[in-house]
């Protein structure tokens, strides 16, 4: 069986020299880029919103014990049904039980990563139910049976065109690529769908401890109807999504558009408190929260890193990562991708098998610098690297530092290094590009960057 590591490397290797994927990922990078800037600039002070929002998250995380009981116990109050989940497993378990007791036969779907981490729709349809995403970018990729290719927008990587042979192939639908079409032709879809529902479920952006409510903030208004058509709705939540107020909304709720999709706001903004109640028109009969640890309280003992359950999803850092951009979101293979996905994956998933995630970075910084709530990552991605190293070092890695500690250590072989590298690059210049390059594992893809022709402390001693 391959390894996570060995299919990144294979994955990462097959993506990176393609162009055309590179030229659709850093269109649409683009273009994020400029009207998340012109947004940022409406902040009155967008620095003193980022230390507010850390200093919000930091408190939530830091007394998450206090904050879900009162979550908890609000929505108890008013007749919603809530369910503790250790793991996926379990969680799996809890939702059947639910689709179980109602006879369900069709679920309807809005984007919940946290169905994504604990692999619900696979279970699901491997049970027997009919499982549709209501997302359009998430309805996109499961009709090509996909993984979500980004936290924000699963289907970043296709064309109009692709996205136009996908509906003719597996809707037997045929369309033209206008944009405005296609989405008419997943609407008359998604609508028939609705109706047949037995069950919704939703994820959760936020979690209000102080009204006992969930917040669903999204585009299309998918999430909507997925919660008041259907008669019973379950809403599957990480337990580090709690906010203490529901003031603290006013700051969450535009942070999270401008640096998820670049917008002042999404278009539709909802707070879930409970079932239908005897004064309402609409909404579900029964409303089940699961509330997911996997793992995730291991993150919390860990103080160093806990500061990383501060994460709100908005995928800012993937949209800056320069790792992300050559080899795409498919490559990690995890349910988050990106600087954050390489941070908390060897949490959720294990250390030994996903450490090669840390790895992948050019630790620039511009995840950390970028990062809404100020999450710390580049020096997080390090820790996990020395974590890493500590855990079970390969053979390579012993020998490689063993031989390198000295050299470093030591000025005089540090200097001779110099030298004979100097010496090497011209050497290399003869037999640049062929299999006997030494350097031809780096430079099949990359370029290699010279060595200077004078070292600063050569410089100095000249100087002085």
């Amino acid at each position: 069986m391959t390894s996570p590591a060995s299919q990144f490397t294979t994955d990462a290797g097959r993506v990176a020299p393609d162009l055309r994927h590179r030229g659709i990922i850093q269109a649409a990078m683009g273009k994020y880029e400029t009207v998340r800037d012109q947004r940022k600039k409406w902040f009155q002070d967008w620095e003193g919103a980022r230390n507010l929002a850390a200093r919000t998250k930091f408190e939530a995380v830091n007394h998450l014990d206090r904050y879900l009981e009162e979550f908890v116990s609000k929505l108890e109050a008013r007749g919603t049904k809530v369910h503790w989940a250790s793991t996926s497993a379990q969680a799996r378990e809890i939702i059947f039980s639910i689709l179980r007791e109602k006879d369900a036969k069709v679920v309807v779907k809005s984007k919940a990563m946290t169905s994504e981490e604990i692999h619900l729709n696979a279970a699901m349809a491997e049970a027997g139910y009919e499982v549709v995403e209501s997302d359009l970018g998430e309805f996109i990729v499961q009709l090509r049976e996909e993984a979500p290719y980004h936290l924000v927008f699963p289907a970043m990587h296709l064309t109009r065109g692709d996205i136009k042979e996908t509906f003719e192939d597996k809707l037997h639908i045929t369309s033209s690529d206008n944009p405005e079409d296609l989405t008419m032709v997943a609407r008359r879809v998604l609508r028939e769908k609705y109706l047949q529902a037995d069950v919704g479920i939703t994820g959760a952006n936020f979690a209000v401890a102080e009204t006992g409510m969930i917040s669903i903030t999204e585009n299309e208004g998918n999430a909507r109807l997925t919660a008041a058509l259907p008669k019973t709705m379950i809403t599957l939540v990480g337990i580090e999504k709690v906010l203490p107020r529901i003031t603290d909304l006013a700051l969450f709720l535009p942070m999270l558009a401008v640096m998820g999709t670049g917008q002042a706001l999404t278009c539709y903004n909802t707070m879930y408190g409970g079932p239908r109640q005897a004064d309402e028109a609409d909404g579900p009969e029964e409303f089940h929260v699961v509330l997911l640890d996997n793992h995730r309280t291991s993150l919390l003992a860990d103080a160093e890193q806990r500061d990383a359950l501060g994460c709100i999803r908005c995928g800012a850092c993937l949209n800056v990562c320069p790792i992300f951009k050559n080899i795409g979101g498919h490559t990690y293979s995890t349910t988050y991708g990106g600087p954050i996905g390489s941070v908390i994956t060897p949490h959720l998933r294990g250390l030994t098998q996903w450490k090669h995630l840390s790895d992948a970075s050019s630790l620039c910084g511009a995840c950390t610098e970028t990062c809404p709530v100020k999450i710390d990552l580049h020096h997080h991605l390090l820790q996990n690297r020395r974590n890493g190293a500590k855990l079970k070092p390969s053979l390579f890695q012993k020998t490689a530092f063993k031989l390198f500690a000295p050299v470093a250590n030591v000025r005089v072989l540090w200097s001779l290094t110099t030298q004979l590298s100097r010496i090497g690059m011209k050497v290399r210049g003869l037999v640049n590009g062929s299999i006997i390059d030494p350097a031809h594992a780096w430079t099949k893809t990359r370029e290699l960057p010279p060595i200077a022709p004078q070292s600063f402390r050569e410089w100095w001693k000249e100087r002085q």
